[in-house]
């Protein structure tokens, strides 16, 4: 049986403001803009509860990611290990303080109140309870989203690895394989949060106050 939401009539492409009808959606159908290829919305009947069990699922991998060494190094018989705060807050070892407050925000801090506030709006949607903090929450959610580096500095560290293998021994701890997973999720959470369909469930929650 098709499964149908439902969406006030028309949205407008963000890139080129064309105004299209997705109305008529099913569960799973994606729309996109016929003139510029731009994302319009993807509707999934049980989007809020999966965003909720995948976002907790992340914050408690970031969690295992920052209590156990992320590698060890072992050069010349001297063996070196770190967990992920202590990579940021070595910098301030070598005077860059800026650098360690950024590289902590953007791996660390910012994805981690990024999941929370995702776990309290998509969970609140899903319970189909209105609160006066749901707007200004989305509208920090999605502003955030472009502040977290989570995946440039899994990527980073991949293309590090590679270098430092050919001078010394690396091996991967536990939060290393934490964070890769946490990092899949992280993203799967973030992306799973459709922009139209949460701002038009707020809407609908409002209105039966």
């Amino acid at each position: 049986m098709d499964q149908r939401h439902d969406f006030p009539g028309y949205l407008a492409c963000q890139s080129c403001d064309s105004m299209f009808d997705v109305s008529r959606l099913r569960d799973g159908d994606t729309a996109s803009c016929s003139r510029c290829g731009g994302f319009l919305t993807r509707y999934v009947a049980d989007q809020f509860v999966q965003v909720v069990a995948i976002a907790i699922a992340a914050l408690v991998l970031l969690a295992l990611g920052c209590s156990y060494p992320f590698m060890t190094l072992n050069l010349n018989g001297l063996e070196s290990g770190m967990t992920l705060p202590q990579v940021a807050l070595s910098l301030i070892a070598h005077r860059m303080p800026l650098l360690s407050i950024s590289v902590a925000a953007f791996i660390i801090v910012i994805p981690a109140v990024v999941l929370i506030l995702v776990i309290a709006l998509a969970g609140a949607i899903a319970l189909e309870r209105h609160f006066d903090w749901l707007r200004p929450v989305g509208r920090l959610i999605f502003t955030l989203q472009s502040w977290s580096m989570v995946e440039v500095f899994f990527l980073g560290v991949l293309v590090s690895l590679v270098k430092i293998s050919g001078i010394a021994m690396v091996e991967m701890g536990f939060a290393f394989w934490a964070y890769a997973v946490f990092s899949f999720l992280f993203l799967l959470a973030v992306t799973g949060l459709d922009r139209a369909q949460c701002w038009h469930q707020i809407e609908q929650l409002s209105q039966h106050e």
